[in-house]
């Protein structure tokens, strides 16, 4: 009984930080759509064909980078390079590129979908509100991060 207590005492953090990791995307999630849905302005019959491809798009995404953070070892979790053999660094860097064009492949998937289903004006403007927003979500964290040192 004291092992398991002990061991949940030490689990616990971990639960905590992963808890709070998903409340953070969920943030980040909910206020991705709403920045979107301000900055597209569709039309009913638009955003019935636009979130529907959004949303597997996401799923898809979410997928491919749960499996890649399965599957890969970071280099910046790797202590010493010198300790690897030249067949595991290569195996590394080739699994990254790999994963690299599976995203890139993801992309262009969806790409083609909103295209073909909406006007290109509308595509466009996807392509950069996502940009913006990144953008403004890297300034909004950024500050923040500055506030809490302050």
């Amino acid at each position: 009984m004291k092992h398991l207590i002990i061991v949940l005492l030490f689990l616990l953090p971990t639960f905590t930080m992963a808890q709070r990791g998903s409340e953070r995307n969920n943030e980040i999630e909910a206020y991705r759509i709403a920045y979107l849905t301000q900055k597209l302005d569709l039309t009913a019959e638009e955003a019935k064909i636009f979130w529907p491809i959004y949303n597997d798009w996401q799923k898809e995404q979410k997928a491919l980078r749960k499996e890649r953070a399965q599957k890969m070892i970071s280099f910046r979790k790797i202590t010493e390079i010198e300790e690897l053999s030249d067949t595991e660094i290569q195996t590394l860097i080739t699994n990254d590129f790999s994963f690299k064009q599976r995203d890139l492949n993801l992309d262009k998937k969806y790409y083609y979908k909103l295209k073909s289903s909406l006007p290109i004006k509308i595509v466009g403007k996807y392509y950069r509100a996502q940009e913006a927003f990144k953008r403004e979500l890297l300034a909004k964290y950024r500050n923040n991060g500055q506030a809490r040192q302050n």
